[in-house]
């Protein structure tokens, strides 16, 4: 107890030095429990994205292309899937329910989906949550949209207000003759779903009824009115979720759908696709991990040097505890222990820092990236990181304690010029 006090009044004695330290350790922490925290939080809301959904169906490509276009909004399909061979796969006796997606078209950067009523009762996160409305309902007209919340929030738009839709991702060509309005905007899911505008897949058609190969054909408009007239029939869709009606089928239907004959599709199973993009962004993981643990090792030895430094000016301080009693191990333990509560305090206020960026940053990440951050108690590996950079608080401080302990009391009190 007396050397605890000892300790903290010659902390105290140095603040400027000693702040400077915590605070370079509490920086390296933070940066570390964060890195470790938007990565665990990134898996979650990936993992989050899509529940309750067995089999995802699209042209064949790669499973994770498939996954990330079709779940996530990232990147384009290399070929659609036509309406027949959807019907064909619809009518499986292993499907119980099967919900098309069309994408390709945008609005104001936001990624437009032509889908089904359906896709609003079909589609969970978040180990089965549905999605609900937060104003009006989902699309009854042919022209009706529903909006996602960032997509109402970003642009200010009410239900009610109308919309154009833009031909492709970044073009500049608008289906300004056929303008959507707004019928319902969904409450915050924490997935790609917030930045998407839903439309039906009549409407999808209706918009492109006098396109032709990705471009309007020139002369020749066909009016809203006679759009609402006419049979609008997809020609194709971009991918699709499936429920099945067993769980031992999901595998034969895989099968079925992966050899189909008629043109090449694939399915891939949504838990396994994400798996695999882990394993090939695990890389990049184990990399920012590195990286940040190497922050806190050149904070610790940062600490170690200042300590050392100050040595020199210590010296007298550590002959007068030689000189009314102290022995050298005394002296020994008594840098260690400093070394420890610098280590204590620096790793306590980088979970301030931490919780305190978390709660900053968390609004911003998940508006532009869609990720969901979860404020939560550290974790059980945390704490031990935590337990572990107060250990190697006190490692590191033996090399300069080691050269305090063979410090005499002679030498301690001649005076150096």
């Amino acid at each position: 107890m007396i050397l605890l006090k000892i300790a903290l009044r010659s902390l105290n004695s140095r603040r400027v030095t000693v702040t400077l330290i915590v605070f370079s350790i509490a920086l390296s922490v933070g940066l570390f429990l964060g890195v470790e925290k938007v990565r665990t939080g990134a898996r979650a809301s990936f993992a989050n994205t899509i529940s309750n959904t067995d089999l995802i169906m699209g042209a064949r490509s790669g499973g994770v292309q498939l996954l990330l276009y079709s779940v996530f909004r990232v990147g384009n399909a290399t070929n659609n899937v036509s309406w027949q061979s959807y019907q064909d796969i619809a009518e499986r006796r292993e499907v119980e329910w099967i919900v098309p997606m069309s994408l390709g078209d945008s609005h104001r950067g936001f990624r437009v989906m032509g889908t089904t009523g359906e896709y609003f009762d079909r589609y969970k996160y978040r180990d089965g949550r549905g999605l609900s409305f937060e104003n009006g309902d989902r699309f009854a007209d042919l022209f009706d949209a529903v909006l996602g919340a960032d997509v109402a929030a970003q642009l200010g738009s009410k239900v009610g207000d109308p919309i154009v839709i833009a031909h492709g991702l970044a073009s500049f060509t608008k289906h300004n003759d056929k303008p959507f309005q707004v019928s319902g905007i969904l409450e915050k899911t924490g997935t790609p779903v917030d930045r998407t505008v839903l439309i039906s897949l009549k409407g999808i058609e209706a918009i492109h009824v006098d396109w032709r190969r990705g471009s309007k054909v020139p002369g020749w408009t066909v009016s809203v009115e006679r759009v609402r007239r006419m049979e609008l029939k997809p020609k194709a869709i971009t991918a699709a979720m499936i429920g099945v009606k067993s769980r031992l089928k999901i595998f034969s239907l895989q099968r079925a759908i992966n050899d189909y004959d008629e043109e090449p599709l694939l399915a891939i199973l949504p838990g396994v696709a994400l798996q695999e993009l882990w394993e090939i962004v695990g890389v990049a993981e184990i990399a920012l991990i590195g990286v940040s643990a190497m922050v806190v090792a050149t904070s610790l030895l940062g600490m170690a040097a200042m300590i050392f430094s100050g040595l020199n000016e210590r010296r007298r301080e550590m002959a007068i505890l030689r000189a009314v009693g102290a022995g050298p191990s005394t002296i020994l333990w008594m840098l260690m222990l400093e070394a420890a509560i610098l280590a204590v305090l620096g790793a306590a206020l980088g979970l301030v820092l931490l919780y305190t960026g978390l709660w900053l940053a968390r609004p911003y990440v998940d508006m532009a990236f869609g990720l969901y951050l979860p404020i939560d108690a550290p974790t059980i590996r945390e704490f031990y990181f935590l337990f572990g950079v107060v250990v190697a608080g006190g490692l590191v401080s033996i090399a300069p304690a080691l050269r305090a302990y063979g410090i005499s009391v002679g030498d301690g009190m001649t005076i150096k010029n």
